[in-house]
């Protein structure tokens, strides 16, 4: 494994090693520092590794809506698990991109950097409806994916801001979707029937899964701005609401920045908890550079905004927004220094927090996909001090963040703080 290391290009060993860096956090968490390391860096498998997953029981990658760091579709794990129930949400990554190793040794998987073990893994184990299919055919697995204790329901992976090349800069969302439909024949759109009778079946796997999350690109068509998206997760949520006693059943759609109209109908039309709208970026100029399509038809603050006014009718807590946590450092117009880049970031994020909306961050990835691609994520102490920063806002506003947490989504390194406090 050393012999293996050293062939790799050292790109992020001109930084302070885990250990220093941690070292100037010491009420960290050392787990959570090093799943958002693993997320930074990503990961490869060794051929030791692969020959000990055993598809029977472990879950294999499944059609997602991004795609990987190295670009291809293989049946690799979908990603790990730490000791303590964290998960990390990592992609294939290639060796001279110097990602950590998974291998195996002495009956475990297992993390290595620069040849030194860092910590055991697990392999998430695969969902029963994995080898099931829908009465149309189609295979489940490419209708609902899982993740330990979440279902997501990817309603589309078209964004038509790619339409008029405005797509997110970081993003790869149309990209990836015409590589899973030429290699492994996965729908541009799911049919609520399809996505019903997937749910059902994973639901007799009894107590695993606690909520749903439904997402996909950006539909402008409509009398209203994006009312025909709205018009689909209406669809959508109904249909899945078929399966439940309540009216209200445990889920989270991420979708674009709807108006009060919008929302009401999706609040009052279907069983829907929770609503999440992506800015991304909390800075204008920013947000204006890498996200183009969403500064033309809704513009920054207007974004912003709408997000707020959904408290009103989710309630505090119940709203959310992402961040894709890295671009706003990108080449060649992102900010120029760590600092600056922490500063405007929690300074918006706290706007948000005294409005009742909770803010989220995601690792950055520069996948091949992207307009991004080829650039180094910021440094592990930049993601450790915005994940402190996010989760201390939490507290100081009395947010709950139920539908990102570690247990559900898993993505997320600040919301695996709030299990500690």
């Amino acid at each position: 494994m050393a012999a293996l290391v050293t062939l790799v290009k050292n790109r992020y060993r001109e930084e302070p090693s885990f250990d220093e860096t941690l070292a100037g956090h010491p009420g960290f968490p050392r787990l959570v520092a090093l799943k958002i390391d693993v997320q930074r860096r990503g990961v490869s498998y060794t051929d030791r590794a692969q020959a000990a997953v055993d598809p029977a029981i472990h879950q294999l990658r499944s059609p997602y809506i991004f795609g990987s760091r190295d670009g291809a579709i293989k049946p690799l794990p979908e990603s790990l698990l730490l000791r303590d129930g964290t998960t990390i949400l990592t992609d294939p990554t290639p060796l001279e991109q110097d990602p950590y190793i998974v291998d195996y040794l002495d009956g475990e998987f297992v993390l290595v950097d620069n040849g030194e073990v860092r910590e055991a893994v697990e392999l998430w184990s695969k969902p029963a409806y994995y080898g099931k299919f829908t009465s149309s055919g189609q295979p489940m697995s490419h209708i609902v994916s899982a993740r330990p204790q979440r279902l997501n329901v990817f309603q589309s992976s078209f964004c038509y801001f790619w339409a008029e090349d405005k797509g997110c800069k970081f993003c790869d969302i149309v990209t990836h979707t015409k590589q899973q439909r030429e290699e492994l024949g996965v729908p541009n759109r799911l049919r609520p029937e399809d996505v019903r009778e997937t749910v059902t079946e994973a639901l007799k796997e009894s107590g695993r899964f606690t909520s749903l999350c439904f997402t996909a690109g950006s539909v402008i068509k409509g009398d209203t701005l994006f009312d025909r998206e709205v018009d689909f997760y209406v669809e959508l949520l109904q249909a899945i609401g078929e399966i439940f006693r309540t009216k209200k059943f445990p889920s989270q759609l991420i979708g674009s920045a709807f108006n009060e109209k919008q929302l009401t109908r999706l609040y009052e039309e279907t069983g829907l908890s929770s609503y999440t709208s992506d800015l991304e970026v909390l800075d204008e100029e920013q947000f204006n550079w890498l996200c183009p399509g969403k500064a033309k038809w809704v513009g920054y603050k207007e974004w912003r905004e709408r997000l707020v006014r959904a408290v009103d009718i989710f309630g505090r807590g119940n709203v959310g927004t992402g961040l894709v946590s890295g671009i706003e450092l990108a080449r060649p117009h992102g900010f120029s220094s760590e600092k600056d880049a922490l500063s405007a970031t929690l300074s918006e994020a706290e706007y948000l927090a005294e409005r009742g909306v909770t803010t989220v961050y995601i690792v950055w990835v520069p996948r091949p996909g992207s307009a991004l691609r080829g650039q180094k994520a910021p440094s592990l102490d930049y993601f450790i001090r915005l994940a402190q920063g996010l989760q201390d806002l939490r507290v100081k506003y009395k947010l709950r963040v139920d539908f990102d947490d570690y247990r559900r989504c898993g993505n997320h390194p600040d919301s695996d703080l709030a299990r500690l406090q």
